[in-house]
């Protein structure tokens, strides 16, 4: 089962690493990490959930994974000294602190990190490549649900209502749909008020259990 990286180097550990930096704040939908560029430092995800997307030739964006607090992004990259792989954008305001790449390869060292964080790297591997099958194999409102749940899943706040600062063109294009396909995706969850308008933008994730129920009968 899946870990956060707080899990994995243990609580003790990521104090230690978080006292190296300050806390900074991060708003929604702005890019903490971008594919292509130079490995300079790793980040600390102290609250908040992100999404880490994959773009192609075309500039078309797949989505990869969405995480919450007490992960570490971007620390392959600095562990093999090659640029990012992938871009990570905030999904809601987050919290963060910045360890710049040789403070943080000094941790690793010190504390023979190197095998558990390379062990956790195959974990999410593994997770990444699902969630792309799913992409490629389940319906639109299969998809949709799932990346949704996740969402709600990793969220840092267990609110009833979770506000989702995506459009429909932003989403249809994460999921590898149409914007026609997602919008009768969520057409019935509109009617049905398991998802509404936000105010400011994006979707109102309302009734995510009534949501997933809905999207297993179309399939």
């Amino acid at each position: 089962m899946y870990q956060p990286h707080v899990r994995v180097i243990g609580d003790t550990l990521w104090a230690r690493l978080e006292a190296l930096t300050t806390r900074r704040i991060r708003p929604a939908w702005s890019v903490l990490l971008r594919q292509g560029d130079p490995a300079t430092h790793v980040i600390l995800l102290e609250s908040g959930s992100i999404l880490i997307t994959l773009a192609g030739s075309e500039g078309e964006r797949t989505l990869l994974a969405v995480r919450g607090a007490g992960e570490l992004l971007g620390e392959l990259a600095v562990l093999d000294a090659q640029p990012r792989t992938a871009t990570v954008i905030a999904a809601e305001p987050c919290q963060v602190r910045i360890v710049p790449a040789a403070d943080f390869l000094a941790f690793v060292d010190e504390h023979d990190l190197l095998a558990p964080l390379l062990r956790h790297a195959i974990t999410r591997v593994r997770e990444s490549e699902a969630v792309r099958l799913e992409l490629a194999t389940a319906s639109v409102p299969v998809r949709l649900a799932s990346t949704l749940s996740r969402l709600v899943d990793t969220a840092s706040s267990p609110a009833l209502h979770l506000a989702v600062r995506l459009t429909q063109a932003e989403l249809s294009q994460m999921i590898g749909a149409s914007r026609n396909a997602v919008g009768m995706a969520l057409r019935p969850w509109r009617e049905q008020g398991w998802v509404r308008t936000a105010s400011g933008g994006g979707l109102l994730i309302c009734n995510i259990r009534a949501i997933q129920s809905h999207a297993r009968e179309q399939r």
